[in-house]
């Protein structure tokens, strides 16, 4: 199921200061599921560097087109652009336990198969690898985003999170109308 959001991402956080405190590092593989237009997979391209990958994982061809056109103004060459629907089991088409970091913004909330994404997350992520997601706040007044009623409480994503396996770490700061959470694979 697709949800349509406001085009309004850009500007409400900082991507670039989310992608550095995540801990990513030079060589690492993200897995940006449902990049949309690349809000973060370009930083995380840049702090990969010419060792690391970025996966930029979208249903939409538009949306990776975009991330192309993009990666090809700053020059960056470390990304892999996968159409794919992660509704579906083994949907990233990404290979077992190689990922250190996956990302989901805004994605959890969009899925009416939570349990299949992230089951999916963590086929992919290697043993201490680390999942991030970012999701609408519902206790922000936003008029931004989707209808509060869609917005997932962090207790509830939390509480996903956990059930499919993942170790909860730590909340992140991400901007006024969001909440970020990282959980690591044990």
């Amino acid at each position: 199921m697709e949800i349509q959001t406001k085009k309004v991402t850009s500007g409400i956080f900082d991507p670039a200061r989310i992608a550095a405190n995540l801990g990513v590092r030079p060589g690492d593989h993200v897995a940006d599921f449902g990049s949309g237009k690349g809000y973060f997979t370009i930083p995380f391209a840049r702090l990969v560097g010419r060792d690391g990958k970025v996966y930029a994982i979208d249903i939409q061809d538009s949306a990776l087109d975009e991330v192309r056109s993009r990666a090809a103004f700053e020059h960056l060459l470390n990304i892999e652009y996968i159409r794919a629907d992660l509704d579906r089991d083994g949907g990233s088409h990404l290979q077992d336990k190689f990922i250190d970091l996956v990302l989901m913004a805004n994605v959890l909330f969009q899925t009416e198969n939570r349990d299949l994404l992230l089951r999916e997350a963590w086929r992919v992520l290697r043993p201490g690898g680390r999942l991030a997601m970012i999701e609408w706040d519902t206790a922000s007044e936003s008029p931004l985003g989707p209808l509060p009623v869609m917005r997932l409480k962090k207790e509830a994503v939390r509480g996903y999170a956990i059930q499919a396996g993942f170790e909860y770490d730590r909340e992140f700061a991400v901007g006024p109308y969001h909440y970020g959470l990282l959980f690591t694979k044990k």
